[in-house]
């Protein structure tokens, strides 16, 4: 693979998108937002792609933001803009059939994501978690609204608060997940239904997209989104998630016993 953090090819009018930062388990950091975000928008723009397909290269689809990052940011402000609102932005207005195929772990954002897909493949042997109450934060990426939408509000509620892991099989049943395939076959599997898709016309497919958002997923992903930037600017680098994040990069538990109301 290049040494681009994301990577694009074609395959007739199937445009593959490849996180390919695979020895940090393709974790994103702004190189990684701002990627997804350009890759996303050229897949649009071209009018000799119908269907956009996203996976990760190596043993994750993603293991979430980059917490070596995160706790740079919390130890002071290089001036760069972030590049997740942007990316998220791209991917929640994104107009032509969107597949993911799950090739491995997917953490946080590797889980958010997929709720903003139009139809989630996953390998059998990946697993997905949102521990974000193990950083001490809360949900991101409009996930406070996607996943009740997609799943419905109980398995949402199970999956936000609790933080474990969850396996192919039951994201399967929580409907996060529209297909479980066997490890080897899952991009063959992938790119059969994207090459199915794409052999329609592309205006059929943006309008027949159009339709399904227009009962307002973009608009309340994107509304929740800014609910949960504002819960981040209280949680973020407060003291959980400072020693949360901490522990991460120093490799041992987080003690939180010496925090007053955690």
């Amino acid at each position: 693979m290049s040494d681009q953090v994301v990577v694009t090819k074609d395959e007739d009018r199937v445009r593959v998108i490849t996180i390919n930062r695979p020895q940090a388990l393709n974790s994103m950091n702004n190189a990684v937002f701002g990627g997804i975000r350009d890759a996303l928008a050229e897949a649009e723009a071209d009018d000799q792609v119908a269907v956009t397909v996203i996976t990760g290269e190596g043993r994750a689809f993603s293991a979430g933001q980059d917490l070596q990052e995160m706790q740079d940011g919390l130890s002071g402000d290089d001036g760069a803009e972030h590049l997740f609102p942007s990316m998220l932005k791209q991917l929640t207005e994104f107009k032509k059939p969107l597949i993911a195929a799950v090739n491995g772990l997917g953490v946080g954002i590797g889980m958010t994501f997929l709720a903003h897909c139009d139809l989630v493949l996953m390998s059998s042997s990946a697993r997905l978690r949102t521990p974000f109450p193990q950083l001490g934060l809360a949900p991101e990426a409009g996930s406070s609204y996607t996943f009740p939408t997609r799943m419905g509000w109980q398995n949402a509620a199970y999956v936000l608060m609790s933080g474990r892991w969850f396996s192919a099989e039951e994201c399967l049943e929580m409907g996060l997940v529209w297909k479980v395939c066997d490890p080897d076959n899952l991009m063959p599997e992938t790119i059969k239904v994207a090459t199915e898709l794409a052999a329609n016309p592309i205006p059929s497919l943006v309008a027949t997209k159009e339709l399904l958002m227009g009962a307002g997923r973009p608009v309340e992903a994107w509304s929740a989104h800014k609910r949960e930037i504002a819960a981040y600017a209280t949680l973020l680098g407060a003291p959980a998630n400072t020693e949360a994040v901490a522990a991460f990069v120093e490799k041992r538990d987080p003690d939180f016993s010496s925090i007053p109301g955690i």
